[in-house]
């Protein structure tokens, strides 16, 4: 493992412990959760190059796997199994966050499953006085698969209306999973929550072409710049949850 990368072991209720990456920022100023794609495990290059852009902004990172990956299969879990996972990661997040913010998200599904385990929590929010579910502080998207391949559809999406979190939201002008103009509409709808970083002729897994003149380190910085941006820029309330 490289300097500054951790193992870490995360066990919880509903799957058998999964493997996790515990990346540390000197002075860090958040936690980041990240929950990977359904196409690839935590070590991914992209996953592995996003944390450690992540961490040169001074955000730390926590990235796992989902029981499916964490055993080697290319299926993912049933949607209970996936949210049990998802919550084992931010209990432990919680706790290794050691009293600076908590964010989570994720790549494609590792987000939309985050924003869906979220959403099911309102009702312990309520109940908990207004402290947002795991403590968190804002969710992180980084290409929310908002629909299969040329089938536009906002249905994916209707469960962010229970997330009352600030959410950012970095999409590509080529993902095939969302459609440009659909993803502005479900930031629009989600009114001061939402933000949204667009990243031109990025595709789903955020390649772009050769002639953009940028390379995948290049759109990893810009990634990371644009979260470490907007965690600074939210108001004290929301970061200190």
């Amino acid at each position: 493992m490289p300097d500054g990368n951790r193992r870490v072991t995360i066990g919880g209720e509903g799957h058998d412990p999964v493997s996790g990456i515990l990346s540390e920022a000197p002075q860090a100023s958040c936690l980041l959760v990240l929950g990977h794609g359904a196409g690839a495990p935590t070590t991914h290059p992209f996953m592995a190059g996003l944390a450690g852009a992540l961490v040169a902004e001074g955000i730390s990172v926590l990235r796992y796997n989902f029981a499916y990956a964490e055993a080697g299969r290319r299926a993912p879990d049933p949607r209970r199994r996936l949210l049990a996972v998802a919550a084992s990661a931010l209990e432990h997040g919680r706790r290794w966050a050691a009293g600076t913010p908590l964010f989570a998200g994720g790549k494609s599904m590792g987000g939309r499953m985050t924003s869906t385990l979220v959403a099911e929590r309102k009702g312990d929010w309520a109940a908990a006085a207004e402290e947002p579910p795991f403590g968190l502080a804002g969710l992180v998207f980084f290409g929310f698969p908002l629909h299969a391949p040329a089938r536009p559809s906002l249905a994916r999406a209707a469960h962010l209306a229970d997330v009352r979190l600030p959410m950012l939201f970095h999409q590509g002008t080529r993902d095939q999973l969302a459609n440009l103009g659909l993803i502005r509409r479900v930031v629009e709808e989600a009114g001061s929550r939402a933000d949204l970083h667009v990243v031109e002729e990025a595709d789903h897994g955020f390649g772009v072409p050769k002639r953009s003149g940028r390379t995948a380190a290049d759109v990893l910085a810009s990634l990371a710049s644009r979260t470490a941006e907007w965690v600074r820029g939210l108001p004290a309330e929301s970061a200190t949850n």
